[in-house]
């Protein structure tokens, strides 16, 4: 599996709605995932999840952005062509313009050192599951 290394100035973000549908994704989502625009919206946020991560994670973020917090924390995310990338990801409820519930993604890269003790900790967690 390749491993893409965002650089340094990479911020992607991406919107979906209330169920974890995309709505917006930025450029740099498109070029790292693999995707273009028109394939990601429309389709499940969980279209880029990696089968490395942990389901704790994934309930630990819909359980925060679902009483309305804000959510922070590492993901391993999986290509389109079968390879992976790690962000730090700020996930942000949001009320959208139709008065509807939302949800804002905003991901840069982590460091070598938060990459490898979440490797280790999700290795863990996933052997519990």
């Amino acid at each position: 599996m390749k491993e893409t290394v965002l650089d340094d100035y990479a911020f992607l973000v991406s919107e979906t709605d209330a169920k974890g549908v995309i709505t917006f994704a930025n450029d740099d989502f498109c070029k790292i995932a693999g995707y273009t625009l028109d394939e990601l919206i429309g389709q499940p946020h969980n279209l880029v999840r990696h089968t490395d991560m942990p389901k704790a994670a994934f309930k630990s973020l819909w359980d925060t952005v679902q009483k309305g917090d804000i959510w922070t924390g590492y993901v391993k995310n999986a290509t389109k062509d079968g390879g992976y990338y790690w962000v730090y990801a700020t996930v942000y409820p949001f009320d959208t313009c139709d008065g509807g519930k939302g949800y804002l993604s905003c991901r840069r890269k982590p460091s070598i050192e938060e990459v490898e003790e979440h490797e280790a900790l999700y290795k863990e967690w996933k052997k519990a599951e």
